[in-house]
C-alpha cells in the first residue's frame, strides 16, 4: 500500500517519512518509518513508535522488518515485507487493538473482512459495495443515482442489481424481524 500511493520508492532509495492516525481532530498514533533499498540483499523497513499499555510506562518500539522482491511474470519487481514473527510473506502488517508489535494477518489469526460478515448482512454489504462503486450514498433504501458520464446500459445493469439487491435485504429484514416477533411473544 505504501508503494502503491508513492511514500515508498521503488529500489535504490533510502528514505524516512511518517503516518498518523486521528480521531476527530485528536492524534491518536504516529508511526514513524525509514527504509533502505539500496541494496536489494539487505533491504529493510523500519518503524519507530511509542506504545502505552494500559497502567504502564510508555515503550519506545523500533521494529526491523526485512524486505523481500519477486518478479511477476508481467516483468518489474514486487516487494514484500517478511513478517517478524512467522516468517511469511506479507504485504500488509496489522497491529490490532491491544496488540504490542506489527505482524501479518496470520501471526495475529486475523479473518478476512469477508469472513467476519454474518450471512444475513451479506446482502447489505453487497447493496453497499455496488452504492460505494458508483459514488452514492451508502444505506439500505437509500437507492442509487446514475454518475455523469455512465453510459445508460452501465446503469441500467447496475439499476437492475440494485434492486435485486434490495429485494434480498428486504427478505433478509422481514426474516429478522419476524424472528424478533417470535422470540418476543415467547417472554
Amino acid at each position: 500500500m505504501m508503494m502503491q500511493r508513492g511514500w515508498v520508492c521503488n529500489g535504490g532509495a533510502k528514505y524516512h517519512g511518517s503516518l498518523t492516525w486521528t480521531t476527530n481532530g485528536h492524534e491518536r498514533a504516529t508511526v514513524s518509518y525509514g527504509y533502505s533499498m539500496v541494496d536489494p540483499e539487505e533491504a529493510c523497513f523500519e518503524l519507530r513508535y511509542t506504545r502505552s499499555p494500559y497502567g504502564r510506562e510508555p515503550e519506545k518500539v523500533v521494529q526491523r522488518i526485512t524486505l523481500v522482491a519477486t518478479v511477476p511474470n508481467y516483468g518489474g519487481r514486487r516487494w514484500w515485507m517478511i513478517c517478524p514473527y512467522s516468517g511469511k510473506r506479507a504485504t500488509k502488517l496489522y497491529m490490532p487493538p491491544g496488540g504490542d508489535r506489527f505482524a501479518g494477518r496470520a501471526a495475529w489469526r486475523l479473518g478476512y473482512r469477508s469472513q467476519r460478515v454474518a450471512h444475513r448482512d451479506r446482502p447489505f454489504e453487497k447493496l453497499f459495495r455496488l452504492q460505494r462503486k458508483i459514488g452514492s450514498s451508502e444505506g439500505w433504501e437509500a437507492g442509487i443515482l446514475r454518475p455523469k458520464g455512465m453510459w445508460s446500459r452501465t446503469y441500467e445493469k447496475h439499476l437492475e442489481r440494485y434492486f435485486e439487491l434490495d429485494a434480498e435485504c428486504s427478505r433478509e429484514m422481514t426474516e429478522m424481524l419476524s424472528a424478533l416477533k417470535r422470540g418476543g411473544a415467547s417472554d
